[in-house]
């Protein structure tokens, strides 16, 4: 990530191998994860789909894996990065309305679109909802919830 320099003899800006690295790492655990949860949601939403119907079905495939995720990301993905418990849990709270409403309104748009859509459409279509969402949902991490802190000076008066 760029720094800002603006003490002479320092360049404009400065890059930290460190945190590129940091990055891939993050990214690549943040796609395995990914993978794993979405696959999770659509099994879950596919065995619920005809008994519960396509709104309440992807609700509860939401509701059941999103807690996990965001502890599987805790745990390994931002391992070793602190973060406030009440600041997890209302991530958990956000990601899990933004995933409902939105994952709610495209299958309200499909089903406008389309007359009678199949479950496969409908899974197709949460898919690839997810996986927009997934960058979305990736910044908030990287930068809210797990955000890098460095160390502040002690103020001495």
């Amino acid at each position: 990530m760029a720094t800002t320099r603006c003490a002479p003899g320092h360049r404009l800006l400065a890059t930290d191998p460190e945190r590129h690295h940091e990055l891939g790492t993050h990214a690549a655990w943040y796609v395995v994860a990914g993978v794993v949860t979405t696959g999770v949601q659509a099994v879950l939403f596919l065995l619920l789909r005809d008994e519960l119907g396509s709104q309440v079905a992807n609700l509860v495939a939401i509701a059941l894996t999103t807690v996990g995720n965001t502890e599987f990301h805790r745990r390994v993905t931002f391992a070793g990065r602190p973060s406030n418990a009440g600041k997890r849990h209302l991530q958990d709270l956000l990601t899990f309305a933004f995933y409902a409403g939105y994952g709610s309104a495209v299958l309200a748009i499909l089903d406008a679109v389309v007359d009678r859509p199949t479950s496969w459409e409908e899974t197709g279509t949460l898919l690839l909802a997810s996986l927009v969402g997934g960058f979305v949902r990736f910044a908030v991490l990287r930068w809210w919830v797990f955000a890098h802190r460095t160390a502040t000076p002690a103020h001495s008066g």
